[in-house]
């Protein structure tokens, strides 16, 4: 998938969602790229507020609920999102009920649900504050957190052991690494992989010390501080947040961490960030020095756009269901596009440079 259509994606789902952080919390980031964007995001993030592990269980309570529609009755509003028994395609195999079926001695599946390090507790020696950030710990079964146990997640070939809504433990068939593994189902993998980078941002002053830590650790870990990954991992999380896009959950679950210990995962809010560090620093340009406005917003028929470069530029027009309904070229100066027979509501404009490259995007309102 080319990378101007992956901005694209990332761009409109943070749109529809309308997940907001805190007004200026990026604006130490904007206009970098690279590890200098990474470093910049650490500094942004580095000093959360450690709650302890045992607070955890009460930020499972409001952080981590699944939303009642998506109960098996159709109503609760007590159910525990556990990633490991959450069924996107139908009745989900158990539910847990929040606090009151907290682990505990499990002795198979849908025993409890415990707290699982997604980014396993041995490879940073179970020390803090990442053995409390609930970035990275989730309220999982606790059977199944046990069958994962610390390896790396991968693409599955051979299972030799599968959930109840299809997670896998098996060797892993991912190009770059062939031993043991485990496979979320396809509606976690883009939580994940956003976790593992958070990871890799928020602790980039001591993760390059971990490889050693765990020989699962050495096959993910490169044992550097910028790059953080080795390449087969690296290429699977970027295919996995790429096709599992920000989801309502984790725009959620975000602010409600930010609440909790007052910091964020950047690559939710804005998942481009992961191909301006680790796959194409030059896939976006600095919008500041193409001094493009638009106008009026609210519109009723046409929209303006005052475009000051001596290069063309193609933009693009995206509705809330998510569909293109709009594409063009932008000249220097002013350009008119005539949105008369756009049905009320909110729009997104992307505007690309002609190679591709993201310059800016603008949310407007077509009145009636």
């Amino acid at each position: 998938m080319k990378k101007v259509l992956l901005l694209f994606i990332t761009l409109l789902i943070g749109f529809i969602s309308f997940a907001q952080p805190p007004a200026g919390y990026y604006n130490s980031a904007e206009e970098k790229t690279g590890y200098e964007l990474k470093t910049a995001l650490y500094n942004i993030i580095k000093n959360h507020h450690d709650q302890g592990y045992s607070a955890l269980w009460t930020f499972y309570l409001t952080g981590d609920l699944l939303p009642a529609n998506l109960t098996n009755s159709g109503n609760s509003t007590n159910k525990i999102w556990d990633i490991y028994s959450y069924n996107p395609d139908g009745n989900n195999p158990y539910e847990y009920n929040k606090g009151s079926d907290q682990c505990g001695n499990y002795s198979g599946e849908g025993s409890c649900y415990n707290r699982e390090h997604t980014f396993p507790k041995s490879w940073f020696n179970n020390s803090a504050p990442m053995k409390n950030d609930v970035v990275h710990i989730l309220p999982t079964d606790g059977y199944t957190n046990g069958r994962r146990s610390n390896w790396p997640y991968s693409e599955v070939g051979n299972a030799t052991w599968t959930s109840q809504n299809g997670s896998k433990l098996g060797s892993s068939n991912t190009p770059g690494y062939s031993g043991t593994a485990f496979e979320p189902i396809d509606e976690f993998k883009g939580d994940l992989a956003r976790v593992y980078f958070y990871m890799a941002t928020r602790y980039q002053n001591e993760i390059g010390n971990w490889e050693n830590n765990s020989s699962n650790a050495d096959a993910v870990l490169d044992g550097t501080n910028d790059h953080v990954f080795e390449d087969w991992y690296l290429n699977l999380m970027v295919k996995w947040s790429n096709e599992d896009p920000v989801s309502q959950k984790e725009l959620d679950r975000n602010n409600k961490i930010y609440d909790f210990q007052q910091n964020r995962n950047p690559f939710v809010d804005h998942p481009e960030y992961i191909t301006l560090i680790w796959v194409d620093p030059s896939a976006v340009v600095n919008p500041l020095d193409l001094k493009l406005t638009i106008y009026p917003n609210p519109v009723v028929n046409r929209l303006h756009v005052s475009y000051a470069s001596s290069e063309e530029a193609t933009y693009f027009i995206v509705n809330m269901a998510g569909q293109k309904i709009k594409s063009g070229i932008l000249h220097s100066d002013k350009n008119d596009i005539n949105v008369s027979n756009y049905q009320k509501g909110l729009y997104l404009l992307i505007i690309e440079t002609p190679d591709g490259k993201f310059i800016k995007q603008y949310k407007f309102l077509k009145a009636s």
